[in-house]
């Protein structure tokens, strides 16, 4: 039996989002090569502001690996400056200034994302919630509302690692472990990338795609990772490819460190 079975859903290659007005499952691009617009509505420095706008750059990076133009905003009232500034620290691609525009370009779909359902931007399109972060400092015992950004890989990997409905509570701890996963990943790929290369097998691709396009599951995503990482009698070379492929939409430098080892 193969480790991997495609779902049936991957033969559509279709992004289906839950629309957090409704609770349905709709498709995020539902007119062919048509244009989508992801509008990330976040303010201010705070972890929570950073983890819609990684939602909506994931949306971004799904629907062009899918095929779709997108045209991605920002509309919020403060501290814009240093939020774009603490998002590029983490890899997430820059938005245009959604704050002066109207309906944009005929859209064929419009992709609202926000933290909270409370916090829907008026009426139309698909509401994208994201569900709050508590950062909590690395040095000392209180609460904080300033993101951890000392090491942005390892920031992101933790957001990436839960469910975007679910409440996140990043601790010391928690940043340490995105750091080691992190760092042993990129060794391990830059170890890989030294063997011949070998396609990324069907099934895994299929695990892939199947994940991220059922609900932008990333998590789901991240476990195809792990067991690739072991996956019995795969070539090295077709491990490389997996990671590689998998980061166009994960944003996560996997291959940083090609080269590196002796």
């Amino acid at each position: 039996m193969r480790a991997y079975d495609p779902p049936p859903a991957y033969a559509r290659a279709v992004l289906r989002i839950i629309d957090a007005r409704t609770g349905d499952s709709t498709e995020a691009a539902p007119a062919r090569r048509g244009l989508t617009r992801v509008e990330a509505h976040a303010s201010g420095l705070e972890p929570t502001a950073l983890r819609v706008l990684l939602v909506a750059d994931l949306l971004v990076r799904a629907l062009e690996l899918g095929g779709t133009p997108v045209w991605a905003l920002l509309t919020g009232d403060q501290d814009q400056a240093e939020l774009r500034s603490a998002a590029g620290a983490l890899g997430i691609r820059p938005f245009e200034d959604g704050g002066d525009l109207g309906s944009g370009l005929g859209e064929a779909q419009v992709l609202h994302v926000a933290a909270g359902s409370a916090a829907a931007p008026g009426p139309g399109g698909v509401l994208v919630a994201v569900a709050p972060v508590a950062s909590v400092a690395p040095v000392g015992s209180g609460a904080t509302t300033a993101p951890d950004l000392s090491d942005p890989g390892a920031f992101r990997l933790a957001l990436l690692s839960h469910p975007r409905e679910l409440p996140v509570r990043l601790d010391a701890d928690g940043l340490d472990e995105a750091r080691r996963t992190l760092a042993h990943w990129r060794a391990s790929v830059a170890d890989w990338a030294r063997r011949p290369s070998r396609p990324v097998p069907d099934e895994v691709r299929a695990a892939l795609r199947g994940a991220w396009e059922n609900d932008l599951d990333v998590p789901a995503v991240l476990d195809v990772l792990r067991r690739v990482e072991t996956w019995p009698d795969l070539p090295d070379g077709a491990r490389f490819e997996t990671y590689a492929y998998a980061d166009r939409l994960l944003g996560l430098e996997l291959t940083r460190d090609i080269g590196s080892l002796a």
